[in-house]
């Protein structure tokens, strides 16, 4: 079956909870013609705990609020400054399992940081991104209805300190680092469409639109 492309739509900051909410409004109406859509965002600061998430993992959230959701994982912090890319797909229609699929965005996210110079490779024993030994991307899926959602978040130009109150994606001491510590400042829209496009064209042989 040939597969569109995605709609691709530019949130800007957006509310975590809303977006959440907005997400499985979506998975739950769409049907088996409805195209898919990414959505490209970031978020005011905020730590969201993963289905399989345990409490020891929350250190010291402070002032930050905690949100608890249906994404797979364990905990994680968005903020600003950090590209949040949202993929509502349908994965039966693409052919992929999860496996593939986090393999996909994985290969997606290190393909647009070579593109800046930036080495970085995905580990076997934690979804994600890594430049050396710390964390610049952090991935996580829910399944429903043969469709994905929720997605991506790869760090630009943010404070990172409140990583420091939690095990972020359940690892002590895991290192976390982002665009910006190598000399490369990108806009949110722009480091967003340029990865769409790489996902786009890992996931549907093709560029974004326009």
């Amino acid at each position: 079956m040939e597969t569109s492309q995605p709609e691709i739509r530019y949130l800007g900051r957006s509310d975590y909870y809303s977006t959440w909410q907005q997400m499985k409004d979506f998975t739950d109406q769409r049907d088996a013609e409805t195209p898919d859509q990414i959505w490209i965002t970031e978020h005011d600061p905020v730590f969201t705990q993963g289905l399989n998430g345990k409490p020891e993992h929350l250190r010291d959230t402070g002032d930050i609020p905690v949100i608890q959701i249906d994404r797979g994982g364990q905990v994680t912090y968005h903020g600003p400054g950090q590209l949040v890319i949202y993929c509502m797909l349908n994965i039966v229609r693409l052919g992929l399992g999860v496996r593939a699929l986090v393999t996909h965005i994985e290969n997606s996210i290190i393909a647009f940081l070579a593109d800046y110079d930036i080495a970085s490779a995905a580990r076997a024993d934690a979804p994600g991104v890594y430049v050396s030994d710390a964390k610049i991307a952090a991935l996580g899926l829910r399944i429903r209805k043969g469709c994905c959602y929720h997605g991506l978040s790869l760090n630009l130009d943010m404070d990172l300190s409140p990583f420091s109150r939690i095990n972020p994606c359940g690892f002590k001491n895991l290192r976390v680092t982002q665009m910006s510590d190598f000399s490369i400042h990108l806009s949110l829209q722009q480091a967003g469409l340029e990865l769409c496009d790489h996902i786009i064209s890992n996931l549907y042989g093709g560029k974004v639109d326009g």
